[in-house]
């Protein structure tokens, strides 16, 4: 799975300032989603919202695709023109909370009628907006019905599932005394977990080939675990502690990157405990934290580079991936939801061949089952070099079916030559990051490595590779 995550209302723009509708969409979007390598896209909410700002978060029309871009039947020419092109489509749905405006949910019958009547329970004061009665079976009734609607309305083909921690915890963005602990004396919601179970249930039992996503940025056990398995019975999690440790390391001068080296590879250590999603979403890009190459240390040119080698580990790294729009052309600026993305910049070299990188990195990532076959388990996956801290350096290798995929990455800022452990054999290199026409120096000019029989970490051969500052390569076994 590699998903565009993508904001209907700002990929483009037209130059009044109108949006693209529905059916403009399916010349522009489309094309432009399958040729940069993705087979997914995850739209951000569409449900019906009336503050822009909300970013379509702050839902009212729980069964109402936005009249913003066009009609119903737009949206449905728009998904089947996706599936035409072997494109799923999952759609951002918020059943965490719903805005207080009068026309809305809030209080509809004059009192608190879908929202929790507890003093406690009523409303998430950092969003300003009314929680619902997760124990009430009409509400469950209500948001089961809701997410099965575009499942058999819009034939979409997956829900990813907003802020799921904010309804796990009776305590989430409470101070102490704020809040009432559970029956049994802690702070879990034990109706809001009971309905995301009978949500999971419902959508597989109705829609078997649905896949469910939860953003759930907490250690709350067995996610991804069917609920007759004793778990919430989701599909996939976003993965928020790489996220989170790999955007804080490329941001740290390679002097001392030595010193947080753990950033990168202490989410093995759990990799495998969810399946997971990687998201690079539209949240790490907003407020103040910089779009994708921009939070990269360096010079204009060590950011590109840097970008790179990032997206190596990213591609390589076990879980399926999910990347915000406009970071495959490297926008300097912070998304906006008032403004189309500034493909512009595809008119200067370093971003036209910075897009052409992570249109073939994509494909590769595709085309090579050894990336994606067995994301969820150590068959799929070897340390060959963990903790080279000095050098800010990792290898690894991918496997599935027979195949390997040496992977070997450098986050230093200078060149080297890099040793590590390796099974016997020749291994042809399958994509080379410094490349000149991925906006690289192009140091590189080997194309077959072969082990020598030199022991290296208590195996008796290895491989050694030139490998440029910020870049990366994959070798494939012949």
């Amino acid at each position: 799975m590699n998903i565009y995550e993508v904001n209907l209302l700002s990929f483009k723009r037209k130059e009044n300032g109108d949006y693209y509708s529905y059916k403009e969409l399916i010349r522009e979007l489309v094309p432009y989603v399958k040729s940069h390598g993705y087979n997914y896209v995850e739209m951000m909410p569409l449900t019906e919202y009336p503050f822009d700002g909300s970013w379509g978060y702050q839902t009212t029309g729980y069964f109402a695709v936005t009249s913003r871009l066009g009609t119903p039947k737009d949206f449905m020419a728009l998904v089947d023109a996706f599936h035409e092109n072997n494109i799923g489509v999952i759609l951002d749905w918020g059943p965490a909370h719903f805005p207080k405006d009068e026309f809305g949910l809030y209080e509809f019958d004059g009192a608190p009628l879908y929202e929790n009547k507890g003093w406690d329970r009523i409303e998430h004061k950092e969003w300003g907006t009314r929680r619902f009665d997760y124990g009430r079976t009409e509400v469950q009734s209500f948001l089961v019905s809701s997410a099965c609607f575009f499942f058999e309305k819009y034939h979409i083909d997956g829900i990813r599932v907003d802020a799921v921690a904010s309804m796990l915890y009776l305590d989430y963005d409470k101070k102490p005394g704020e809040w009432l602990p559970n029956q049994y004396g802690d702070n879990k919601n034990l109706e809001a977990i009971a309905f995301i179970k009978k949500l999971n249930d419902a959508v597989h039992d109705a829609y078997p080939y649905a896949i469910m996503i939860a953003e759930e940025s907490t250690a709350y056990p067995y996610v991804t675990r069917p609920v007759k398995d004793g778990g919430l019975g989701f599909d996939y999690k976003w993965n928020m502690g790489w996220m989170n440790d790999v955007l804080s390391y490329v941001k740290i001068d390679p002097l001392f990157r030595k010193y947080e080296h753990n950033k990168l590879n202490f989410s093995m250590m759990y990799a495998f405990s969810e399946h997971y999603i990687l998201p690079i979403s539209h949240d790490e890009v907003v407020h103040g934290k910089c779009s994708l190459l921009k939070k990269q240390f360096g010079s204009y040119d060590d950011k590109f580079a840097g970008d790179r080698a990032f997206m190596g580990y990213m591609i390589a790294h076990p879980g399926k991936k999910l990347m915000f729009m406009g970071a495959e052309f490297g926008q300097f600026k912070e998304w906006n939801y008032k403004e189309g993305l500034e493909f512009f910049l595809k008119d200067y070299e370093k971003h036209a061949k910075l897009d052409r990188f992570f249109t073939e990195l994509n494909k590769l990532y595709l085309a090579e089952p050894a990336l994606f076959g067995d994301d969820d388990g150590w068959d799929g996956f070897e340390w060959l070099a963990a903790d080279d801290k000095d050098l800010n350096s990792l290898a690894f290798v991918r496997k599935f079916g027979g195949e390997k995929i040496i992977v070997a990455i450098n986050f230093s800022g200078t060149d080297i030559k890099y040793r590590f452990a390796a099974e016997k054999g020749n291994y042809k290199v399958l994509f080379d990051s410094d490349k000149k026409i991925y906006g690289g120096d192009g140091k590189r000019r080997k194309r077959v490595y072969k082990t020598e029989k030199k022991e290296w970490n208590g195996k008796p051969y290895s491989l050694e590779v030139d490998l440029p500052k910020l870049s990366f390569i994959y070798l494939k076994n012949k």
